[in-house]
């Protein structure tokens, strides 16, 4: 089951990529803009280079990272010692969840303009938590009974 579960993300994360985190715009009645983590990496690729490599790094590179090397570890294709550092993947891949809750908090406390948050946002937050709890539940399943 954790197996399946850990696999369905590799197909998740690429959705919760391209899907709307939220929705901005500048004035109440005009259409608001649909932000996902692809566009705002694009954004920032053309803004502010080293803030665009450390969030792809979060948002794209560590959570996937961490998704396959635990499915090796799963398939024992590697070894079980790596999941200390996935383990540590997972919670640098929550880092950019901070950071997208902190720019609509931000963004609502000064008052211009209008943010929604997007299904999106909770897919991809839901696609974490649940990386989290997969990679613990493997670590469990993995130690021996005596160990515990």
């Amino acid at each position: 089951m954790l197996r399946f579960a850990n696999l369905l993300l590799l197909l998740l994360f690429p959705v919760s990529w391209f899907a709307p985190l939220l929705r901005a715009g500048l004035l109440p009645f005009f259409d608001l803009d649909e932000i996902s983590v692809v566009t705002g990496l694009q954004a920032l690729w053309e803004k502010d280079v080293a803030l665009a490599l450390l969030v792809t790094f979060l948002a794209v590179f560590a959570p996937y990272m961490k998704t396959i090397g635990l499915a090796l570890v799963q398939f024992r294709l590697a070894s079980p010692r790596i999941l200390g550092v996935l383990h540590a993947l997972g919670r640098l891949a929550m880092a950019d969840i901070f950071l997208i809750a902190l720019y609509i908090v931000l963004a609502k406390g000064v008052g211009v303009g209008r943010i929604e948050t997007a299904w999106g946002l909770y897919l991809f937050s839901a696609c974490i938590l649940a990386s989290l709890a997969i990679s613990h539940l493997t670590e469990r399943a993995r130690m021996p009974s005596r160990a515990r």
